[in-house]
């Protein structure tokens, strides 16, 4: 994969380093966009509670300093050369530092249902924070994680001295210096998204300050060098630029080259993302779609999110005993049309849901199974149910005004032709693979470093190469628009009174 025209004058590599949920990964870059390596490093996640899930930050630079080690064995030369390190990673995290920059506590991470009252108590504290975050108050954000902290570990919160986002803390790590940018901090539920500054007033609603916060840097903005005994380990020179980098889907949206409005993708990884970029603010936070800075300046993008996507197919792949994705995905492909109409239906909440419905307490479901019900009944039910829930999704930006065009697929579960058709199918557009698509926000992160080292964004942003396209099949929409139906049916019948995200901004407006 090329990106055709060199990056930067000087020879020499970017770096990209993408922190993830269950792995880092590290990606080279050389001067002329090509990707010349790549390594990784595994994760674990540890869900001590129920709705709990965390990370020791620890492990994160841990995975960092393999992953380099790695690389650096794979590419010597390569390596040596590298000028520029930037930076993707998960969102929402909270990584709590004291006076002396010791970690408090275990990380809590996006995906973290623990904090669903301290939700309400921060609309109730904060009566503008959905005109200047543009988001509800949901679990995943760092907000109400902060504000469940103060209340259930006063004497730990009385010590905060830092707050970071997990790319950030790798920053503090690999430079010393605490800053983030704009991409990332949206998703905090402090910055005021339309100016991208931190917001004094959403701060002081949890008990916070700017004092507490790192400085903001744009994206593509050098925002600290490599510690000089870090760079003599790694065999790099003095001075290596780290730029401000991006949260990951940002960085999918720069590693696949979506920067105008209009333009954006489809992620099947362990959440579901259906990220469209915008030329200026759009909230809705009514329906629960994210509004975000985008990690380029004057460009913004709104977000569906859903929490289980790829990761329903996994668990059911464990469930049924297939014993691989693959041997699962053989299986559904050989169903009939009239077969997938006797399937069972399939609500992907195992994990609860964020667009359309912010409900945490939403339940994964397998319903109206008979004996005629087959494993691969099951598979494709899964299959359709998350996308269903990303055609509500679809919905919920295109009623904020969001105009939709092909989208690019990436994730893991991209990778399947019989899914992405059937996406097609279901949300009415044209999706498309891409040329290296799987690597992403680690690409992302890698041109963003050398937008940093001074390079050119028109010759770093460029689209990836499409390699396959899907298009709607005729007559597909009337057939699954009755199943839709009863999916959506379902959901209300099973969910809990007073959860829906209307009703929350309702009663908090």
């Amino acid at each position: 994969m090329s990106a055709g025209a060199p990056l930067h004058p000087a020879e020499g590599c970017s770096l990209g380093i993408d922190l993830g949920t269950s792995e880092v990964k590290l990606l080279l870059l050389d001067a002329q966009g090509s990707v010349i390596g790549q390594a990784g490093a595994p994760l674990s996640l540890s869900q001590p509670q129920p709705l709990w899930s965390e990370q020791l930050p620890q492990d994160w630079w841990n995975a960092t300093q393999l992953a380099v080690a790695e690389l650096r064995a794979a590419h010597p030369q390569a390596f040596a050369a590298v000028r520029a390190i930037g930076l993707s990673g998960q969102m929402h995290g909270a990584v709590l530092l004291d006076g002396d920059d010791m970690v408090l506590r275990p990380a809590i991470l996006w995906n973290d249902g623990r904090s669903h009252a301290e939700c309400a108590e921060l609309s109730s504290r904060a009566p503008n924070l959905h005109a200047i975050a543009g988001n509800l108050a949901m679990p995943g954000f760092t907000a109400p994680k902060l504000l469940w902290v103060k209340r259930h570990e006063p004497a730990l919160f009385a010590r905060i001295r830092s707050v970071l986002l997990p790319k950030d803390y790798l920053r503090w790590c690999l430079s010393g210096d605490k800053v983030s940018e704009a991409s990332d901090a949206a998703g905090t539920l402090w910055l005021d998204v339309a100016r991208r500054d931190w917001s004094d007033e959403l701060l002081a609603a949890c008990g916070l300050s700017r004092a507490q916060m790192p400085r903001l840097v744009d994206s593509g903005a050098p925002s600290a060098t490599l510690r000089p005994a870090l760079a003599a380990a790694w065999g790099l020179p003095a001075g290596v630029v780290i730029a401000g980098g991006a949260g990951d889907n940002a960085a999918s949206a720069i590693g696949i080259g979506a920067t105008e409005p209009g333009q954006g993708f489809l992620s099947l990884g362990t959440s579901g993302v259906l990220f469209v970029v915008n030329d200026r603010y759009r909230p809705n936070p009514a329906s629960a779609v994210h509004a975000f800075c985008h990690a380029l300046p004057q460009r913004w993008h709104q977000m569906g999110v859903m929490l289980s996507a790829a990761s329903c197919l996994r668990w059911f792949t464990s469930f049924s005993g297939a014993g691989h994705e693959t041997t699962l995905l053989d299986e559904v492909a050989r169903l009939s049309p009239a077969q997938r109409t006797e399937a069972p239906l399939f609500l992907p909440y195992l994990a609860g849901e964020r667009t359309p419905h912010n409900d945490p307490f939403a339940p994964g479901v397998l319903h109206g199974l008979t004996h005629a019900s087959t494993r691969a009944h099951g598979g494709y039910a899964v299959l359709e149910g998350v996308a269903f829930g990303l055609a509500d999704a679809l919905d919920a930006l295109r009623a904020a005004g969001t105009e939709v065009g092909p989208l690019a697929l990436v994730g893991g579960g991209a990778r399947s032709a019989l899914w992405a058709q059937l996406l097609a199918d279901v949300l009415g557009l044209e999706l498309r693979q891409l040329d290296g698509a799987e690597t992403g926000a680690a690409l992302g992160a890698a041109r963003l470093g050398w937008l940093a080292a001074g390079a050119d964004p028109a010759r770093v942003c460029t689209p990836l190469a499409v390699t396959a396209r899907f298009h709607p099949t005729p007559g597909a929409a009337a057939r699954l628009a009755e199943r839709r139906a009863r999916f959506q049916s379902l959901y209300q019948r099973l969910r809990a009174p007073s959860t829906t995200p209307r009703q929350a901004l309702a009663m908090t407006a």
